[in-house]
């Protein structure tokens, strides 16, 4: 079982990351194929449970019943080709430049300890020599620089949620925490839904489902929901969409299924890639053996490309054409010919 430091003086939680990323000790490359590794995650955040968090997001409707806010936490060991979140991929704070926001003022410069603010060329940052301390954002009247990702401790983050429960209570909504990947952090993620269910609160996870089994089994008790990501059934293709392999994903999503657990499988249909008519019904083929009978079908959009220039990213933009309303429908129609429910955007 993990333990979170908040909630126990145990130190036994370290011989347990260490034996669960015992296989994946390899740090984080932002743009090579990502590890999964709590060791480097547990030395970025340290060990007060807090969650690193780049997003609250208020009165969602598309990421679970009702009303809802939406917690995003930071750090993914998936690199999708069509991350619509980029600034959550990366396990620790990072600056991002608006550029269009930018006066020129010239203070950030002024006060960067690194010497790390340039006026040459498009970006404001020279990556290489930030610390990311934040100290230009602190100046930027404009807000054009800013810090991504704040750490939270579990109870600081239960108060921001409980502002909206007037909400909750009225809609039958509630709390969803999202990525990023929210089991990369697993005892900050344990401890803040454990603290939402003795508030009463409706939960749900948003997971690529890339986790260690001991990971998600650690969260069930403090779940109502869990909407979970299947972007390929065959591994080769997965590997080329994700750069990561899918057999942990497929067999954890076997595994809740089997234990009951309320599982709603969710697909990005990007153009070319996951809505290849073959992968729409290998997918729809495996959530029927399995027992599923709903899918949430997700259409692939170009807002997470405009993130890109802002943190410098590596990540190529991809400029495809969003699906047409036929194209939709058709994508659709694999999962309904299988007897599934679909909806389209979420639910």
């Amino acid at each position: 079982m993990l333990v979170c430091l908040a909630h126990s003086t145990t130190l036994a939680v370290c011989d347990e990351i260490a034996a669960l990323d015992a296989a994946r000790s390899i740090p984080f490359d932002p743009i090579g194929p990502p590890v999964y590794n709590h060791r480097y995650l547990m030395k970025e955040i340290g060990m007060r449970c807090e969650a690193l968090v780049f997003d609250i997001q208020r009165f969602s409707l598309h990421d679970g019943p009702g009303i809802r806010t939406l917690v995003f936490f930071k750090g993914c060991p998936l690199r999708c080709r069509w991350c619509q979140n980029p600034e959550g991929l990366l396990p620790h704070p990072e600056m991002a430049f608006y550029a269009n926001l930018c006066i020129g003022c010239g203070k950030c410069q002024e006060v960067c300890p690194q010497g790390a603010i340039t006026y040459q060329g498009e970006s404001r940052i020279i990556r290489d020599k930030c610390t990311r301390c934040g100290k230009c954002a602190e100046v930027c009247f404009a807000e054009a620089l800013r810090v991504v990702g704040r750490y939270y401790t579990p109870e600081e983050l239960l108060q921001e949620v409980r502002r909206d429960e007037p909400f909750y209570r009225t809609s039958g909504g509630g709390v969803t925490v999202s990525g990023g990947e929210p089991t990369m952090q697993p005892l900050a993620l344990r401890e803040f839904l454990r603290l939402c269910k003795e508030s009463q609160l409706h939960t749900a996870l948003e997971t690529c489902g890339f986790a260690d089994w001991e990971i998600l089994e650690s969260v069930l008790p403090y779940l109502d929901l869990i909407l979970y990501d299947v972007k390929a059934v065959d591994a080769a293709l997965h590997r080329e969409f994700t750069r990561q392999d899918n057999a942990l994903i497929l067999g954890n999503l076997s595994r809740l299924v089997a234990r009951g657990v309320a599982v709603i499988p969710r697909l990005p249909i990007v153009p070319t890639m996951t809505a290849r008519p073959e992968n729409l019904g290998a997918i729809a083929a495996l959530l029927r053996d399995l027992g599923l009978d709903e899918v949430h079908l997700l259409p692939y959009h170009r807002l997470g490309e405009s993130k890109l220039p802002r943190l410098d990213s590596p990540l190529p933009p991809l400029a495809l054409v969003p699906l047409t309303e036929e194209q939709k429908h058709l994508a659709a129609a694999c999962f309904e010919e299988r007897g599934l429910r679909v909806s389209m955007g979420g639910g």
